[in-house]
């Protein structure tokens, strides 16, 4: 993806807890998505909490992750969250995770597509204006 189709919306440090690692002594992959899901959630209920006033969120629709090298703990990470252009229901998320030390290395980058839906229907619904705006265009 190039860097001009994707913007920076959200970045935060995330602590590696032992029970993160697996029997080889890192992070297992599956946490990895843990971690995508924690900085997309974060960054939602910054903006609008996890649910709109008048039930509509976002959820997710296709999430992939691709390993780049091992975590091992301890070890502080930074999760980095950005966004791409949106279609009419639906916006990419994609996500870096690099160690948080003085020379940062990317241990992992993935990415997840989020549809806008009416929570109690389940229903894909327009994105709203002010998710639409902090989107690329």
């Amino acid at each position: 993806m190039e860097a001009t189709e994707k913007k920076l919306i959200w970045s935060q440090k995330l602590i590696v807890r032992w029970s993160d690692l697996d029997a080889n002594g890192h992070v297992n992959n599956a946490v990895f998505f843990t971690y995508y899901e924690q900085s997309r959630i974060d960054w939602l209920q910054s903006i609008i909490g996890q649910t709109t006033p008048d039930g509509y969120g976002a959820v997710v629709k296709k999430t992939s992750c691709t390993y780049l090298q091992p975590v091992n703990y301890p070890a502080t990470l930074d999760i980095k969250l950005f966004v791409g252009k949106a279609g009419r229901t639906s916006f990419p998320t994609y996500s870096e995770i690099w160690t948080a030390k003085s020379s940062p290395e990317k241990v992992a980058e993935g990415d997840a597509i989020m549809v806008w839906v009416n929570r109690e229907t389940g229903k894909p619904h327009a994105l709203p204006d002010f998710l639409r705006e902090l989107l690329v265009s």
